[in-house]
């Protein structure tokens, strides 16, 4: 895999964060991670953004980002330029995510899935190609939104 991976938490998903990336080095997947380090109470938009600001640069191709249900994160991430954040209960949706809308950041929840299907959740979102073609057109559209909201306010 030749991806260029982050990886973030708040403190709620410390834990799950550690499995996901004791994965991804037992299958050798470099990563960056952006924190939290502790188990000490923070703000979760604040790694939402670290992470998608690095992606948004192209230090980074993709992201995953957990907190306690991963609906902070995905609402944080997705406040950001460039950013098509999905957050995933199911490999079905990860799948989905990627190959239709080229979804960059993959968000979970610690205290609604366990660490073995996080594990596989986020190996078939960083495994999965997008497909284009007419799902092209789509992200597009999705993307112009950004610029065209902005304008108005």
């Amino acid at each position: 895999m030749n991806k260029k991976l982050a990886i973030a938490s708040d403190h709620a998903a410390l834990d799950l964060k550690k499995e996901l990336m004791k994965h991804l080095d037992d299958q050798g997947i470099e990563y960056v991670d952006y924190g939290t380090y502790t188990s000490d109470s923070c703000n979760y938009p604040d790694y939402a953004e670290k992470l998608c600001t690095e992606i948004y640069k192209g230090t980074h191709d993709m992201g995953i980002l957990v907190c306690g249900t991963g609906i902070g994160m995905s609402m944080a991430a997705n406040k950001c330029k460039g950013i098509r954040a999905a957050l995933c209960s199911d490999t079905f949706s990860a799948r989905f995510t990627r190959l239709r809308n080229d979804a960059n950041v993959l968000c979970m929840g610690a205290r609604t899935i366990g660490a073995g299907l996080a594990c596989d959740i986020m190996d078939i979102f960083i495994k999965t190609e997008f497909e284009g073609g007419r799902h092209k057109t789509r992200v597009d559209m999705i993307m112009a939104l950004e610029d065209k909201l902005s304008k108005n306010s």
